[in-house]
Parts: C-alpha cells; structure tokens; sequence
C-alpha cells in the first residue's frame, strides 16, 4: 500500500466510509488539530527521563493517545453512519482520576506558571496549547454539526491533565518552575550587563 494516493491533491480528503469534504472545513480542522494534540504528547513523552519514576506518565500518555486517536475517528465517521462513539464520560473520568494522582505530590500553586523547565516539562505545555486550540475549534464546529458534547469536554480536561503533567516532571526533577506574580517588577533580560544605545 502507497503512502501517497494523489486523491488529496485537488484540496478535499475523505471522511470515514468515503465521504468527500474539502481539507478547510471545520470537522477536517477539528480532527487535524487533534491530531497535533497527539503528536505533541508523543512528543512530550519521548523527551522523559528514562527512570522508572516516569513510568506513570508514559503510561497514562500511551491511554490519553489511543482516546485522542479515537476522538479523531469520531469527528471523521459522517453522522448518518455512526453507531455510537469511542469516547465517551467514562474516559473524562479516567483523566479526572489521572489528574488527582498526580496534582497530589505536586506543591500548591502560589503563582501563575510560565511554560518551561525541564524539556519534557516545557513540551508538555505545548502538548496543551494544543488540546486547547483542538477544544475551541470543536467549540466551532457544534455550532454547524452534531458533535457529542463529550469530545469538548474530553479535550478540556485534557488541558488541564497536560498542565498538571507539566508540574510533576518538573517537581520529580527539581526543576525550577517558571512562574509569574502579576504586579512584579519585570525581569532586566541584561542582568548586570549594561548596552548604551
């Protein structure tokens, strides 16, 4: 079997069962932005300490990516051939319950978090960023086409999973955690350098 099939090239792709739809319609871009979420998480998970200690989160990255894969089946399958969906309350639960786990060894937050750290920290902020844009692009697309309420609400939570994945490998590493207090004097980007201009 090909990789390419040419059949993308006049700017439409085909849902689940065949359908044609052009590559800019929202369910096409809603499913793609999905997919980035998901590439982005491969991505934060390639970059953990190969300790055991992150063997949770590989763990849980490897069941956040089969759902994210079975959201994007779901926003591909055409309405009038679909016989239920992939993902549905039961996984929102289970990323509730992965958040709890892992926001429990976390310290409070005391103030706002900037991305960055640890690689694998910082690429999870990313991972986030995207799920975020898939939500408010699916947000989108229910205006226009019956899309299960769980998708949205399975994308949000997620964000904030990511976010809080972000915090544990950078707590399990000690790594500082980049952080802003509204109201602070921003940091010189100089330090003690002084540049005449």
């Amino acid at each position: 079997m090909k990789i390419y099939t040419r059949s993308g090239d006049t700017g439409q792709t085909s849902l689940i069962y065949g359908r044609r739809v052009d590559k800019d319609s929202l369910r096409v871009q809603s499913y793609g932005m999905v997919d980035e979420a998901n590439s982005a998480i491969g991505l934060a998970l390639s970059l953990l300490p190969a300790e055991p200690g992150f063997d949770d989160l590989r763990r849980f990255g490897t069941r956040i990516q089969r759902d994210l894969f079975d959201v994007g089946r779901d926003l591909a399958t055409p309405e009038d051939k679909r016989e239920g969906f992939f993902v549905g309350e039961e996984d929102i639960a289970v990323l509730e319950r992965i958040i709890d786990v892992l926001d429990a060894a976390n310290p409070p937050l005391t103030r706002f978090v900037l991305p960055g750290g640890h690689p694998a920290a910082a690429a999870f902020h990313v991972a986030r960023t995207s799920a975020r844009a898939a939500e408010r692009q699916i947000v989108a697309l229910q205006k226009t086409e019956s899309v299960p309420i769980a998708i949205a609400k399975y994308l949000n939570r997620l964000s904030d999973l990511l976010f809080v994945a972000a915090r544990t490998v950078n707590t399990r590493v000690g790594a500082v955690e980049p952080g802003v207090d509204f109201g602070a004097e921003k940091p010189d980007p100089f330090g003690d350098e002084h540049h005449g201009g």
